[in-house]
């Protein structure tokens, strides 16, 4: 096992793995921007290093500077998180030739699946189902709308390096094409470094399903069920549950079958997450593979009972899976909310210093969030402050500890979502759990 593990991240996340290396007795190092300095995580962890200014591409996302903490901490692995440099395969590359174990798949699994359009190549050879849509990436506006006039339109192009809804393009009709594909090569090419575009079958009213996965070196491979992701916003995940309120049993075994057999194709290492889309006569297709760990990764612990975290931790050490998949139970329902710092009704960001902070507590709650009274939320991240998480012994308990918790949470000096998820839980649709991607879009025109 490790002695000692860099946190390659910032907030709820970095303070998660932090706690998980704790209880495995693992030592931990923080690194952090300017900006950061007297964030929650770096007071949590046994060492911290700036790395950097406020800017993320200049500290969090630095890979020389995040190395050089790294080295003169003397840490054996660093832990990604999610976002940042959690998929990029460089970084875990180089992390692999100077001797550092980077907790995560490894830098092929994450080169081959991080291009979502050799992704859908592989996992086709394979014979599973995949998103109708182009093979490999779009070389022109003319290959583009070659490919949708024989797929038909509504198509949806996205970035071949793209994920959190950026480099998509919705298109209705051949004429909006050109303008699309430009659009979306652009905001590619600016998010990822990449401009790179691929194009699918668009559905109009799909819920979006995903497949947590876990994997050892020696290629066993075990799923642990779904989780709904359907509550969306431009592409951004706002609510998740698990199990989902339409997958049964049957249903459950045949998409666990398909992702594991995805991941399988490509010799995937570590934990993972096989993403869907169920269309409205439950067929599902393959979309892609994110080779991390998801923001909504604590519904699936709360279900299973299983640390995904220690997991990561364990598997990245070379320890083998410890759980069959005949031993994966999954108890009762739960849900996650992700509060933003956000006006609730324009969706604009809302920093700045949080006046009071008072989280929700009692049976089956758990909020997992780096904030508290008298910190600050900065500009410069990701807007998410915080995940509230309820379980209970079905979809209606979970849904109404979910409504309590709400009305408890207090977050006072800036504008938050709790509104807006308050508005989500109390409506008759999603409590019905007759919901798509598109529930949000056609709840805020109410």
């Amino acid at each position: 096992m490790f002695k000692k593990v860099l946190v390659a991240n910032r907030g709820e996340i970095a303070l998660r793995v932090i706690r998980a290396c704790r209880e495995l007795g693992i030592k931990t190092v923080a690194i952090h921007s300017e900006a950061d300095a007297a964030s929650l995580h770096v007071r949590a962890a046994d060492e911290k290093v700036c790395v950097g200014p406020a800017e993320a591409a200049l500290s969090y996302r630095n890979i020389p500077n995040v190395l050089s903490a790294a080295e003169i901490t003397s840490v054996d692995a660093i832990h990604p998180g999610y976002g940042f440099l959690s998929e990029n395969a460089h970084f875990a590359e180089v992390c692999e030739s100077i001797g550092i174990k980077f907790i995560g798949p490894t830098s092929e699994n994450i080169a081959m699946l991080g291009d979502k359009a050799k992704a859908r190549e592989v996992v086709a050879r394979r014979g599973l189902p995949v998103t109708p849509g182009s093979l490999g990436e779009l070389k022109s506006e003319d290959d583009a709308l070659q490919a949708a006039h024989k797929i038909g339109f509504p198509v949806i192009i996205k970035a071949t390096a793209g994920g959190g809804g950026r480099g998509m393009r919705v298109v209705n009709k051949a004429e909006e094409l050109g303008r699309a594909f430009q659009a979306a090569q652009a905001e590619a090419k600016a998010t990822f470094g990449n401009e790179g575009v691929y194009l699918e079958r668009y559905f109009l009213e799909p819920r979006h399903i995903e497949v947590q996965v876990l994997a050892d070196h020696r290629g066993h491979v075990i799923h642990l069920g779904e989780r709904d992701c359907s509550i969306q916003r431009r592409h951004q995940k706002l609510v998740e549950e698990t199990p989902s309120p339409v997958v049964d049993d049957k249903l459950r075994r045949e998409i666990g079958r398909v992702a594991v057999e995805a991941v399988k194709a490509v010799h995937y290492r570590n934990v993972g997450t096989v993403e869907f889309l169920l269309d409205k006569d439950r067929n599902f297709f393959f979309m892609e593979v994110n080779t991390r760990i998801q923001v909504e990764h604590p519904i699936t612990e709360m279900v299973t009972g299983i640390d995904l975290i220690k997991e990561q931790i364990r598997l990245a050490a070379g320890h083998p899976l410890t759980v069959r998949q005949q031993d994966v139970t999954m108890n009762g329902h739960s849900m996650e909310c992700r509060i933003n710092a956000e006006d609730p009704e324009k969706f604009t960001p809302s920093p700045g210093l949080i006046t009071k902070y008072s989280a929700p507590g009692g049976f089956g709650v758990r909020v997992d969030s780096a904030m508290e009274s008298g910190a600050t939320v900065v500009p410069h991240y990701d807007s998410m402050i915080a995940k509230l998480i309820t379980h209970g012994r079905d979809r209606q308990e979970a849904m109404a500890r979910m409504r309590r918790a709400l009305d408890e949470f207090v977050i006072d000096g800036i504008k938050t979502t709790i509104p807006l998820h308050r508005r989500i839980f109390d409506d008759p649709d999603f409590q019905k759990g007759h919901v798509s991607t598109a529930f949000l879009e056609q709840l805020l025109a109410r």
